[in-house]
């Protein structure tokens, strides 16, 4: 029953937790599953209260039942204490009987009083032993009921108990799979900022946000204008990227292609920013594939000029916007799994 009152502090803590591991398109489906789960959670906890009050009321009345029955055996002796003297009354009755029978050639008016009112006394004994003895039966089907019905509740209470304490172990368990997965990004982030060391001033940046390392190329690096084509210094950079990033197979690898709000004046090949940035991103990818990066683990995402970093229409923040974003994002597939279970 301890870990019952654990769930609403580990809830809060794998609320916590999961912001800060997901990716953006995951986010939301795996928040909404643990708000779920977290709903699920608070309902049993407020089932299992409900259950613990009927619990003690019931401990209550099975102590009420079992002092009624220690009363009730106690009576019991009584009453057979009372049923072997009536027994004994009784065969001496009967004894009497037969005794006024041969006197009642004697006396004959006065043994046939004695006799009527001797039987009368049976058959009151009688009738009240078995007033007695169903009242008695009555006490013991009664109490036989409630015992079932305590049987019934305890089964139910205990099952809910190991459902609530099985929710609670797959909360903990998530909980520890999230921590894991910071950790890891957290390496990862050390990692590929020991691979760009002293890259910065070629137009490399890099950060940690909400469990995603965000590593920023100015396409100045790898890119002339209007082109597709990587560089020979852009690919140099990549490909100290991509020994940091080689060989984890926990992550997923996503290039996004970023262009500024000018026109694209390339070529007939390209229709617009639109085109240009999905070939460049397109582009990296292939270099970095190139570079023994598992294609599965990668992704190409164009965007154009629709998520500028600074929307203003100066010659610096259209430089700023000219860029490709590599965002590194640990995999979810057993959190999905945890979830989904």
């Amino acid at each position: 029953m301890k870990n019952i009152f654990k769930i609403l502090l580990i809830s809060g803590v794998v609320g916590t937790s999961i912001s800060s591991c997901v990716p953006k398109r995951k986010l939301d489906d795996v928040t909404a599953n643990y708000d779920a789960e977290k709903a699920k959670s608070q309902e049993l906890h407020s089932q299992n209260v409900k259950l613990e009050g009927e619990k003690n009321e019931l401990d209550a009345q099975t102590l009420d039942m079992s002092k009624r029955m220690s009363y009730l055996k106690k009576d019991t002796a009584i009453q057979g204490v009372s049923l072997r003297q009536l027994t004994r009354n009784y065969d001496q009755l009967n004894s009497t009987y037969r005794e006024l029978l041969s006197l009642k050639d004697q006396n004959k008016k006065k043994a046939e009083e004695l006799v009527t009112r001797y039987m009368r006394e049976i058959e009151e004994t009688r009738s009240t032993l078995q007033t007695k003895e169903d009242k008695l039966n009555a006490t013991e089907r009664s109490l036989a009921e409630k015992k079932e019905n305590l049987r019934l509740k305890i089964e139910e209470l205990s099952a809910a108990t190991a459902a609530i304490e099985e929710r609670a172990r797959r909360i903990a368990e998530l909980k520890s799979e999230i921590n894991r997965r910071d950790s890891l990004a957290k390496a990862l982030e050390e990692k590929i900022r020991q691979a760009l060391f002293g890259l910065e001033e070629e137009g490399i940046t890099m950060e940690m946000r909400n469990g995603k390392v965000y590593i920023s190329l100015d396409n100045e690096l790898l890119f002339k204008p209007g082109s597709y084509t990587a560089d020979d210094k852009g690919k140099q950079a990549l490909k100290k990227l991509a020994k940091a990033l080689k060989g984890n197979d926990e992550i997923n690898i996503t290039v996004e292609g970023h262009t500024d709000s000018d026109k694209y004046r390339g070529g007939a090949q390209l229709k617009d920013n639109w085109d240009l940035s999905v070939m460049r991103a397109t582009e990296i990818v292939k270099v970095l594939e190139s570079f023994k990066i598992d294609a599965k683990r990668l992704t190409a995402s164009g965007k154009g000029d629709s998520n500028p970093l600074d929307p203003t229409d100066t010659k610096e923040a259209k430089k700023k916007n000219r860029r490709t974003d590599i965002i590194v994002t640990p995999r979810l597939d057993i959190i999905e799994d945890i979830l989904g279970n």
